[in-house]
């Protein structure tokens, strides 16, 4: 492949690649006020929060990957908040709700992404709060320009925030209306709390730069901030998906008893290459473990996106999401079997299953009989959601990669006088006590947020990931496998067109299926379509720039050269630094 839609960025002291072109000039900011790879990516998410509200917020949650070059460790930060303590099955039931609607109060959970972000600053970053945070507060007090994307959701909103939730109508439709594309939108509310938050780093900066920003944490959590949301969705009813108008669980003591966890990375050996992810708290493992059943084959003997390839991919892709149904949870309180998941014998086993020349249409988890999937049609009314995405790397072979989503605006109105909706991530809790994420009192719903990072030979090499709910795993797999197996360039293994299947249950309520589901954007061959249509794939074809938002940088440490790409998909994401 020679078409690239962009050059690959190329630099020495520090890029970052984001969601939205202005978060990635916020984290190079930082980098020229000297900070490192995780102060840019931590300024670069604030900033997407408030740049992208349609698809994440502060409300909602972020999980991290970080490299330290110094430690030449890999940590992972637990950006997902808990169900709280009052959410429990039998209240669900009594309520008559079967399945944990996608939208309103019912399933938020405690916000995770303001402790995520600044736990990587505290503990890994060098900068103060304030410097991080001083981009989105100009963001969120002077405006940005609304771009196409954001001026459609709000247009499409604006019926709902005008009748149901005035406090979004206030926030983000300022004389009465959706903003034109160019016009700038601004919200003072928002900037007042994060004004706040650094306030409270300023008042016990004399304690450290660590102090400084624990005690901005507890402001959140323990303080004014958390109190706020903890009344407004006590004290307001919405109109959910069940058809009832519902206050929210949460509790101040869910908050103040939250705490950011900073663990030990998921690992997977690939053709040499270290690939890390977060544990089974997110779906992150089932891409190291479609790596494990694709590393028996030789891809580019298949051809790139030859019908050979994609029904290979497409098939271990089936497997690898049917034990992500089948055994995924928080780990705090399921026993995956992740060790046994990852092994050689297991994958080889596996890999037996893949037929050359028939598509699957069960799932067929490793210990659980096989079944067909329910096909189910989503819910109209209920947004789904995207997320959006960040990665960072210094001339210190800091590495970071973030994917931060929920608190969107379309599923929760904005907390009055704050000026953020809270997320709605319990959703994605199964009301089935046998289930590995059922739902229990301060367990983490398991999330599709799933960030990369790669390493080889101990040296870091890359950071990636993309928005897109279950196809994350699957768009970012591709895109590894076109550098690593194909030999593409970053821009090159980003631009290329991509491929999902919807075979297994949505994450996202209501839990549908496209039992033997294969969609492609348009720019592959119909000639490859129809042949996938004739091995019994049921194939849909998408826009030929649709899928995904791949962002990617790399670290060469022979030479110092840092690269990037960012994907033209969405037309906002962009890499800059130098």
């Amino acid at each position: 492949m020679s078409f690239t839609t962009r050059p690959v960025f190329m630099g020495r002291h520090g890029v970052v690649s984001a969601g939205h072109y202005l978060a990635a000039a916020a984290g190079s900011r930082m980098l020229e006020k000297g900070g490192n790879a995780i102060d840019a990516g931590v300024a670069a998410g604030f900033a997407l929060n408030v740049l992208e509200p349609q698809s994440n917020g502060i409300g909602g949650e972020v999980p991290i990957l970080i490299y330290c070059g110094r430690q030449r460790r890999v940590y992972a930060i637990n950006g997902q908040g808990y169900a709280p303590k009052a959410a429990t099955i039998a209240w669900f039931r009594s309520q008559g709700i079967e399945i944990i609607p996608g939208d309103g109060f019912l399933p938020a959970t405690v916000p995770g992404a303001f402790g995520s972000w600044t736990t990587a600053l505290e503990q890994f970053g060098r900068l103060r709060l304030k410097d991080v945070l001083e981009p989105t507060i100009e963001l969120t007090e002077e405006g940005f320009a609304v771009y196409p994307g954001l001026h459609s959701s709000l247009a499409g909103l604006k019926g709902k925030f005008e009748e149901e939730w005035p406090s979004s109508a206030r926030a983000y439709l300022p004389n009465g209306r959706a903003p034109e594309v160019g016009e700038f939108l601004a919200n003072p509310d928002w900037a007042e709390t994060f004004k706040a938050t650094v306030d409270a780093e300023i008042r016990n900066s004399h304690l450290g730069r660590e102090a400084g920003i624990a005690a901005a944490r507890d402001y959140f959590y323990k303080g004014p901030i958390g109190e706020k949301i903890v009344a407004f969705q006590r004290d307001t009813r919405v109109r959910d998906a069940s058809g009832k108008r519902n206050a929210g669980l949460l509790t101040e003591a869910d908050f103040h008893d939250y705490t950011t966890k900073v663990e030990t990375a998921v690992t997977f050996n690939y053709r040499g290459y270290d690939v890390h992810k977060c544990n089974t708290w997110c779906q992150g493992p089932v891409f190291l473990q479609q790596l494990a059943l694709l590393e028996g084959f030789d891809l580019a003997a298949l051809g790139h996106n030859s019908v050979d390839y994609i029904h290979t991919v497409v098939e271990a892709s089936k497997l690898a999401f049917a034990d992500r149904e089948e055994y995924y949870g928080d780990p705090d309180f399921v026993n995956v079997p992740l060790e046994r998941l990852l092994s050689k014998e297991y994958a080889e086993a596996r890999r037996a299953l893949i037929d050359a020349g028939s598509a699957s249409l069960e799932l067929r988890p490793g210990d659980a009989p096989a079944s067909t999937p329910t096909h189910a049609e989503a819910d109209p009314n209920v947004y789904t959601g995207d997320t959006t995405h960040v990665d960072a790397v210094d001339h210190e072979g800091n590495l970071f990669a973030a994917t931060p989503s929920g608190g969107w605006i379309p599923s929760s109105p904005v907390v009055e006088g704050l000026g953020f909706p809270l997320g709605t991530r319990g959703q994605m809790f199964y009301l089935d006590p046998n289930h590995a994420n059922a739902l229990v009192p301060r367990k983490r719903p398991r999330t599709t947020l799933t960030p990369s990072l790669a390493t080889k030979d101990g040296e870091p090499f890359m950071a990636f990931g993309t928005p897109g709910g279950d196809s994350q795993d699957q768009w970012t797999l591709q895109f590894f496998l076109n550098v690593i197996d194909f030999g593409m360039n970053l821009q090159e293994a980003i631009d290329a067109p991509n491929f999902h299947t919807n075979h297994f249950p949505n994450s996202f309520y209501p839990h549908n299926a496209k039992p033997g589901s294969v969609t492609v954007e348009a720019r592959i061959p119909e000639t490859v379509r129809d042949s996938l249509a004739e091995r019994g794939h049921k194939v849909t074809v998408g826009g030929a720039w649709r899928h995904g938002k791949v962002l990617a940088i790399t670290f060469d440490p022979k030479s110092g050269l840092i690269s990037a790409g960012a994907s033209p998909r969405g037309q906002i994401a962009y890499a800059m630094g130098w």
